[in-house]
């Protein structure tokens, strides 16, 4: 069938029909074979092109344990952003604690590396000798770490300055955040679970894991059976009630002893059976009300200091405008807290850097106006934040969905960053047996061309594990992974993230064939499957 063809001539165009000449036919033919090629050709940097790595890793996902289930996977040249291989890598699948690589990223772009929260008592009276009018404002400014010492260094403070009674009431001022304590979705069956605590900007952790909103109990059995086991609770407080239930059973008995807080309540239960001569039962329990917590802590240190002040402590008003700052404490700048945050997959850092995001780019402290922001960065960013959803900073929620390619599209995305350096030591490095520096990587790919080389964010929900981040390769080139295992009913797979992880450092570039390393049966160092291992207090990764 004849083409038209335009002709062009002073009284305008004008359409004629006439036969193609058979020289034209090459031509044609070549243009329509072009074309066919760069449609079904991978764009430049996005199609994988090491046939011997496909192969391995294939082989890898092939594991039993993945049947039924489903897994999206990428790896790319860190240098290039070259995919080496994807498998179904646009696939949504819930990245468990790999959302706190978007949640980190964000916050030390969108806050800066030294950025600090700060913890400050004020007061809007009038001083007369040692005798302060008024009521005293403890006002929260997030800090995740903040310990029972730091406020006795402002009760200290404050006494430092003369004052020794306050007319008023002690008033926790936890207003720079919403009232929405708990992530959308969040299981109930975590409530009293140290790693799904509540979120407060006013809080306080037991120890330097800085579990912000728990605190450690303690139980050791009695002298002799029937006795009542011997509690401890860290750090000190009457703001915890103990409803000891649990009693001593003669030596060689089963350990039964539980300890968990009771529903909506600052109650904790210690029940069950404990032998004689047994070991402690330690559990880190989170708090109904972490704003109230601190308020009594605090309030001990005032009166262990010698001030006085009348009443219980009120929660939740704002500082009058105005208020002088009598005392103030500074957290540790974001750059050193991202190491206790990403080492040990602190969910509760996530929650605040989410909620401190949104407070400090549009003065709202909450999920949504955090999330926001975080979108916003990460397109900049080049990530599609139309394929993925992130609804709070640490994948606590089964509602997060994030592609391997969108992850490993971050990765890639925060090389040149100014604060890239700080960020990327905070991942986990496999082996590390420094606990502040494997983290949930610390028992993890031991004894492989992976050890002291891969760093990754780790992820663990029932049913959901994730791997991404960086590893070298044998040839000296770093490549970026992002493995999103998901829907498997095996108790872990962590070992087939390993697997994969140390087949890419084992490889090298340009290899025809890359043996496949064989994932054993349980993964190497986890606890479970269903929990990061850095969650499973008190044993250790």
């Amino acid at each position: 069938m004849s083409r038209p063809v335009i002709r062009v001539n002073r009284r305008g165009p004008s359409r004629t029909h006439h036969r193609p000449r058979l020289w034209t036919w090459p031509v044609i033919v070549g243009l329509v074979c072009t074309l066919v090629w760069t449609a079904w050709s991978p764009p430049a940097g996005a199609g994988p092109s090491d046939t011997g790595l496909k192969g391995a890793i294939d082989e890898i996902l092939a594991d039993p344990r993945l049947s039924g289930g489903s897994a999206s996977v990428v790896v790319a040249d860190a240098a290039t952003g070259r995919r080496l291989y994807q498998r179904d890598g646009a696939d949504r699948q819930m990245p468990a604690s790999n959302a706190k690589l978007a949640t980190s990223a964000a916050a030390m772009a969108l806050l800066g590396p030294d950025y600090r929260f700060r913890t400050d008592v004020l007061s809007p009276g009038r001083r007369h000798g040692s005798t302060l009018h008024g009521d005293l404002y403890l006002r929260g400014g997030g800090d995740p770490t903040a310990l029972a010492e730091d406020y006795d260094r402002l009760a200290a403070d404050l006494a430092a300055t003369g004052v020794r009674r306050v007319t008023g009431r002690l008033i926790a001022d936890d207003t720079r955040f919403d009232a929405q304590r708990l992530g959308r979705s969040w299981a109930a069956d975590d409530e009293s679970a140290y790693y799904s605590a509540q979120i407060s900007p006013l809080t306080l952790a037991p120890d330097r894991d800085y579990d912000s909103g728990t605190v450690i109990v303690e139980a050791l059995p009695g002298d002799a059976p029937g006795d009542k086991p011997r509690v401890k609770i860290t750090p000190t407080t009457d703001y915890v009630r103990l409803d000891i239930r649990g009693r001593t059973v003669p030596a060689g008995q089963s350990d039964t002893l539980g300890i968990e807080r009771q529903h909506g309540s600052h109650t904790i239960a210690v029940s069950g059976d404990i032998p004689v001569g047994a070991g402690a039962t330690k559990e880190w329990i989170a708090l109904w009300e972490p704003t109230g917590y601190a308020a009594a802590v605090f309030a001990d240190a005032l009166a262990a200091h010698g001030v006085r002040i009348a009443g219980s402590p009120r929660l939740g008003r704002p500082t009058p405008p105005g208020a002088a700052v009598l005392a103030s404490h500074s957290s540790m700048p974001l750059k050193e807290l991202m190491h206790p945050f990403m080492k040990l997959s602190n969910n509760m850092h996530a929650e605040t850097l989410v909620k401190t995001i949104g407070y400090e780019t549009s003065g709202r402290g909450d999920w949504r106006t955090g999330l926001a922001a975080i979108e916003g960065y990460l397109k900049q960013e080049g990530v599609s934040t139309s394929v993925l959803r992130q609804v709070d900073g640490s994948g606590l929620s089964r509602m997060n969905l994030f592609p391997a390619e969108q992850l490993a599209a971050l990765l890639l995305a925060v090389r040149d960053a100014p604060w890239y350096d700080a960020w990327h030591a905070s991942l986990p490095v496999a082996c590390h047996p420094d606990r502040a520096v494997g983290g949930t990587l610390r028992s993890r790919m031991c004894s492989t061309p992976a050890a002291l080389n891969a760093r990754a964010k780790t992820g663990s929900l029932t049913g959901a594990s994730a791997l991404s981040g960086y590893v070298t390769d044998a040839g000296g080139r770093e490549l970026v992974y992002s493995v999103v295992l998901n829907d498997y009913l095996a108790s872990s797979v962590k070992s087939i993230e390993d697997a994969i992880v140390i087949t890419l450092a084992s490889s090298r570039t340009g290899e025809g064939e890359i043996t496949a390393v064989p994932p054993p049966g349980k993964a190497t160092g986890a606890l479970t499957g269903d929990l990061e291992c850095s969650w499973q207090k008190p044993k250790l990764c």
